[in-house]
């Protein structure tokens, strides 16, 4: 186990944690730099960060961790904001011990680390059909089952067999996709449990079928999405009857900025940080919109991006849920 130096700040918890942790074979930080790996490139830093070398290392350190320690989970952190503030607690992070892909004659089974856009390009590599999706999906698979994920016509419900999960207690289970429970961008995996691998149903097919298909919806996402800009993907969730960007676009948000956060011209339901916004102004510019939308039709927009973390200014009204 290696670990950063002391921040100040540190909670008092911090010998505990190191003293139940010893042994792992991961990496433990503190005081880590957490904007750089959002997409959003904003946020403050972990009071810890875990990156676990694989399950096993998961699990024991979960097992020890103390009961009362805030834990968050990041993936690829492509829909998140973590505040200016950082993270209370433990932030778990799972790196390359968890990308692995094995293929399979009807599916494969894929790591939680690994991207979505990857899994997609291994499923075409090996002429199985079914998982195309994913090339427009910018997460990573273990994000993917937990909220649901999905765009062009499927979702990790229609594919996916069974995830691999971890416990709060460093428990290790096995869970069938019904038991999961999918909704709409939502599962319900237990409190606390991170998912460790899926299996990934598909069918046999060309592969050169597979890939065409695979191109399109690439073609399609860079056609209509901001996929070069700093961003977190869709912001608000559909509403059960309309498209969550029309009713931005209604309102008259499209483009509408705060400092350098700003709604995308492109397409309306991202925002984006076109130099230096901070979590706080992405924050209060997606409140913005969530009033405006409101106010002129009475529906109010439920977050999609995750945000997370300690604010450093009073956050802004809301009127809606929490994350």
């Amino acid at each position: 186990m290696t670990m950063a130096a002391t921040a100040d700040h540190a909670p008092s918890w911090t010998d505990a944690v190191r003293a139940g942790l010893a042994g792992l074979r991961g990496r433990l930080s503190q005081d880590a730099p957490l904007g750089p790996r959002t997409w959003f490139r904003v946020g403050g830093p972990a009071d810890l960060l875990l990156q676990p070398a694989d399950a096993d290392d998961l699990a024991h350190a979960l097992r020890h961790l103390p009961p009362d320690l805030p834990v968050t989970v990041l993936g690829a952190c492509s829909n998140v904001i973590v505040r200016d503030g950082g993270i209370d607690g433990l932030v778990i992070r799972l790196g390359g011990g968890f990308a692995d892909i094995a293929v399979e004659p009807d599916g494969l089974v894929a790591g939680a680390a690994c991207l979505d856009m990857v899994v997609a390009e291994h499923a075409a590599a090996a002429g199985l059909k079914g998982l195309e999706f994913l090339a427009g999906i910018p997460g990573s698979i273990g994000g993917a089952v937990a909220m649901n994920a999905g765009a062009y016509g499927s979702d990790m419900a229609t594919i996916l067999d069974w995830a691999e999960i971890v416990t709060r207690d460093g428990t290790t289970a096995r869970l069938s996709g019904p038991a999961l429970g999918f909704g709409y961008r939502r599962s319900r995996l237990p409190a606390g449990a991170i998912v460790t691998r899926a299996r990934l149903r598909a069918t046999p097919a060309d592969p050169a079928e597979i890939r065409q298909a695979i191109a399109t919806i690439r073609q399609s996402r860079e056609d209509s999405q901001p996929t070069r800009a700093r961003t977190g993907g869709s912001t608000f969730r559909n509403p059960e009857h309309g498209k969550a960007w029309e009713l931005i676009d209604a309102a008259g948000c499209r483009g509408l900025a705060l400092h350098d956060a700003q709604v995308s011209e492109k397409h309306c339901n991202f925002m984006l940080n076109t130099g230096n916004a901070t979590a706080a102004d992405l924050e209060e510019l997606g409140e913005t919109v969530r009033a405006r939308v409101q106010a002129r039709t009475g529906i109010l927009l439920e977050w999609e991006i995750k945000r997370i973390g300690r604010p450093t200014r009073p956050e802004a009204p809301q009127t809606g849920e929490t994350p």
